[in-house]
């Protein structure tokens, strides 16, 4: 195994952190710094992950880690190309453009409504009113979560108090370069009690040979009677390597939906999704679906963590695996103690296409509590034959007949959707990437 020692982009951040310790002793609070100081001594002492640690033993990036990249991006204007590829036909909506994690401050579709604060996370992180969101960050043994902790320097900060906005916000991620980057995104988004926020992201990314590797982390905290649903549409292209943390805090009565979808093109993608239920009476759905193709690498990691009584959780991810892909999913429902009258259920089902094709299911239940309902399953399969030949004895060709079972596959999880626009924009991808030739 290579020792870290090996990896020059280990050194890389450790250098870089402590360049930049200085410049942000003078800009940031005192808690800040603390935290950033606390992450970067967590993950010198992890360093990046290997196939040893239980978290990552299906997913083997040392062949990302000997890649070169430059650790800062650098002004770089949006390319119309990629906003017209991230941009959602149809979808009335306030959209905010994000260049390699960075805002301009523009909002699309008109004036935001009050009640809907957005600002930059490297103003945030200066304004005495939300500061203290980044100070708590605490990520365990979480490598990417400390490293994105450690260097963060911008991102998008969402402050909804109390508003019920009817529009979505969605927020196109590009990342484009004139070299090798790994860049830092860093995100924060407040749902005050009794509002209520749809947001859409859509990630692409350059075509060419250079390689961009995105370690983003997004931190949701969801108060009492309030509700967010969030969708991630991640289409890029395969010079990207992106790691997506998110973790979810939510409070009484609230309600988290989230919908991911993975279409074939960027090598590496690795969704670590955390919902924590931290009191009673909330609710979480979460759907997926992945679509790999070529050599890809998409892995879902998700934790549904039931800390107190009478929640509910439901956990549906979906997987089509083509070529020489591998897909991994793991998903882990933790039910504490004090979580009795939970409701858990979590199911994911996979086609696999090609012979060279592989999936590494992994569900599981940790239950600590008696009086709960909680399910898990997991499905690995092939074409139903029965299917094939009912279609075919109808006129379809074989490999049409291959690609409409598919899409039939796929509906369990887009028809959750609940804008017409986005469900038509996915449904139009999952189309456009199962072509009959990969049948």
């Amino acid at each position: 195994m290579t020792s870290q020692q090996d990896i020059p982009l280990f050194e890389e951040v450790v250098n870089e952190f402590d360049q930049r310790a200085g410049e942000l002793s003078r800009e940031e609070s005192k808690g800040l710094r603390t935290a950033r100081q606390a992450a970067f001594e967590k993950f010198r002492a992890l360093g990046f992950p290997s196939i040893k640690h239980e978290d990552w033993k299906y997913t083997n990036i040392n062949k990302f880690l000997k890649e070169e990249y430059a650790l800062e991006a650098g002004k770089t204007a949006t390319p119309a190309e990629l906003l017209d590829r991230a941009t959602i036909p149809g979808l009335d909506c306030y959209q905010i453009v994000l260049v390699n994690g960075v805002w301009d401050g523009q909002v699309i579709g008109g004036p935001l409504p009050k009640g809907i604060e957005i600002l930059r996370v490297a103003d945030a992180v200066r304004d005495s009113r939300f500061a203290s969101y980044f100070e708590d960050a605490k990520w365990g043994n979480q490598h990417f979560a400390n490293l994105n902790t450690a260097l963060f320097t911008d991102g998008l900060f969402i402050n909804l108090t109390g508003a019920v906005t009817e529009k979505p916000v969605h927020i196109a991620h590009l990342y484009v370069g004139d070299r090798n980057l790994m860049l830092q995104p860093r995100h924060m988004w407040v749902c005050k009690p009794n509002s209520e926020l749809s947001i859409v992201e859509t990630v692409v990314s350059q075509a060419g040979e250079l390689k961009i590797w995105s370690n983003s982390l997004t931190d949701i905290i969801i108060n009492r009677d309030a509700r967010l649903d969030h969708v991630q549409i991640q289409e890029a292209s395969s010079g990207l390597r992106m790691v997506n943390h998110t973790t979810v805090h939510q409070k009484k009565q609230s309600l988290y939906n989230n919908y991911t979808f993975t279409m074939p093109g960027a090598e590496l993608v690795r969704n670590d999704l955390q919902a924590r239920l931290e009191e009673d009476h909330t609710e979480t759905h979460l759907y997926g679906l992945y679509l790999a193709a070529g050599s890809q690498l998409v892995d879902n990691h998700t934790l549904v963590d039931h800390q107190q009584p009478h929640c509910y959780s439901n956990e549906l991810y979906k997987g089509v695996l083509l070529e020489q892909s591998t897909g991994v999913f793991n998903g882990k429902v933790y039910v504490h103690q004090d979580a009795q009258k939970t409701n858990a259920f979590q199911q994911n089902n996979n086609l696999v296409i090609s012979k060279k094709a592989t999936i590494d299911s992994k569900p599981e239940l940790e239950i600590y509590a008696d009086d709960v309902k909680c399910s898990h399953g997991s499905t690995v399969g092939q074409f139903s034959e029965e299917a094939l030949f009912y279609l075919r004895a109808r006129g379809l060709g074989e490999a049409t007949a291959k690609a409409l079972l598919i899409n039939a596959f796929a509906f369990d999880v887009t028809e959750k959707l609940k804008n017409p626009a986005v469900e038509n924009h996915v449904n139009q991808l999952i189309s456009y990437h199962i072509p009959v030739n990969h049948a």
